[in-house]
């Protein structure tokens, strides 16, 4: 993937050719791709011909001023949210309302300050992301999950493991540096999109009440490459999108096997990605204590006997050990989010999950 694509591109207009290059020599050396413009009307052309993800511009300005800049995005541009920051010498309270209202998201009064224009594009690039990050995951998750009516509360148990052990593992010195709280944020969002290649699997493999023939394993494999494929098209359209690489990692490597053994691509150890092998734990322990259409619901006690002799094996001994240390909410959470279903201590064979 070009590294341009992955920059978050800012547009900064402004008639005035030192404000204007002092403040683009800033940001490029801070990693945006920078575009510029004199006034509103060349930056029009330029957000018709560039994706452009946030606006920054002066008031005062001829041919067409900020405010008019403004309100001609907010009515023209609406494939994806621009954000908008008004940078200018006015600063009274009335003058504030009044750009807020042309459709800025933000007021900068001149001279500028560099690393306060920094904190305000960072957090413009947060709330832009957010708001596309949660439309998303909560679109996919619901389409995953209506093609497996009867896993009920399964993706909300997945996402409480999967941000139990997370968690648990940012407590370890080894990933003190790897685990921070935006990835546990990402990983209990993405999660629930371990399995949304599922959409693609016939009816007769996905909902068959038994064991799978060889050829139907097969096909049932096919859900990871087809959830990879998925995100990858999304990731194209948003390739700066951090929630869609990890839910494209998790989709594509969940089934991956610590030892090698796994599938769709049989990597192994750390080649893994590490989000994958934190929701491996967390959905083959909801897959053995929760009934499925194949069988019926394992006790805790044997689950956690599974995880902690396949460490090593199916399963990363690290992510084996943060289980270790929450196994007791991962019981509570079994029953809190149990499906509306009678439960069974009767332990069955079958092979939909594994």
């Amino acid at each position: 993937m070009d590294a341009a694509e992955t920059k978050t591109s800012i547009l900064v207009v402004d008639d005035d050719d030192i404000a204007l290059e002092m403040i683009e020599h800033y940001l490029s050396q801070e990693g945006f791709l920078v575009h510029t413009a004199l006034d509103g009307r060349e930056a029009l052309e330029l957000l018709e011909t560039r994706e452009i993800h946030i606006v920054i511009t002066d008031w005062e300005m001829p041919v067409m001023n900020g405010l008019e800049l403004c309100r001609h995005i907010r009515q023209r541009f609406t494939e994806h949210y621009i954000y908008c920051i008004l940078l200018t010498s006015r600063g009274r309270h009335e003058e504030i309302v009044e750009g807020m209202a042309s459709g800025a998201d933000d007021f900068m009064v001149k001279p500028f300050n560099p690393p306060e224009l920094l904190a305000r594009i960072n957090a413009g690039i947060r709330l832009v992301g957010l708001e596309t990050r949660d439309l998303v995951i909560f679109a996919m998750a619901r389409l995953a999950e209506s093609r497996d009516t009867e896993t009920g509360e399964h993706l909300e148990r997945v996402r409480q493991y999967s941000r139990c052990l997370a968690e648990a593992m940012a407590r370890m010195p080894r990933f003190a540096d790897v685990i921070d709280g935006e990835f546990i944020r990402l990983i209990y969002q993405t999660s629930p999109l371990h399995d949304i290649g599922k959409v693609g699997i016939p009816d007769g493999v996905l909902l068959k009440p038994g064991k799978l023939t060889a050829d139907e394993f097969e096909v049932m494999k096919r859900h990871t490459l087809l959830g990879a494929d998925t995100l990858d098209a999304a990731l194209k359209k948003f390739p700066r999108a951090r929630f869609l690489r990890m839910a494209r990692d998790i989709a594509a490597s969940h089934h991956e096997k610590w030892d090698g053994t796994g599938y769709p691509y049989g990597l192994s150890g750390t080649s893994i990605p590490l989000a994958a092998r934190i929701v491996a734990v967390a959905d083959v322990y909801d897959a053995l204590t929760t009934r499925r259409i194949y069988k019926e619901a394992y006790s805790t006690e044997y689950a956690e006997k599974v995880i902690l002799e396949s460490s090593g094996q199916h399963f990363d001994p690290d992510v084996v050990s943060a289980f270790e240390a929450c196994k007791d909410e991962f019981v509570q959470f079994v029953h809190r989010y149990a499906d509306p279903i009678e439960e069974s201590s009767g332990i069955t064979t079958g092979g939909h999950s594994t």
